[in-house]
């Protein structure tokens, strides 16, 4: 593995783990029956997980739109994860979009608890991803 990968790789772990750290205040909130804060730290569950992935492959966004749209380009439209991935961050983003903006907006238990799930599903495949491509970077490593 070169320096640059290395880096790429150690980007992107940090990212997963701050996913996983979103995944957990979401969940906190939940119990907390703080559920438009819940719906909104899912979406960054999914966002730094979708960043997670963008670490490896070197390219970056600042802008949420920049991050969805290489995300999308990258990893959906290639068939490196499952289209529904690309419909969960669509949905979870247009969520915390009303949820943090919206001042009528009214979330459920279950709309958190969905988008929590979305979260989980989502960050769970892109660990698969990620071991995967560090698989793969090994063994290229050997030959």
């Amino acid at each position: 593995m070169s320096d640059e990968e290395g880096e790429r790789k150690a980007l992107s772990l940090a990212r997963l783990k701050r996913a996983k750290q979103h995944l957990k205040s979401a969940r906190d909130l939940l119990r907390n029956d703080d559920f438009a804060d819940s719906v909104s730290r899912s979406y960054y569950a999914i966002f730094q997980a979708a960043r997670a992935l963008l670490a490896l492959e070197g390219t970056e966004s600042r802008k949420h739109s920049g991050v969805i749209s290489l995300f999308n380009r990258l990893f959906v439209k290639t068939g490196k994860v499952a289209k529904r991935l690309g419909v969960i961050v669509k949905d979870a983003r247009r969520s915390r979009e009303m949820a943090d903006y919206t001042e009528l907006a009214e979330f459920s238990r279950d709309d958190a608890e969905g988008q929590i799930a979305d979260a989980e599903a989502f960050i769970r495949e892109v660990e698969t991803l990620i071991a995967k491509e560090s698989r793969s970077n090994t063994e290229r490593s050997h030959e």
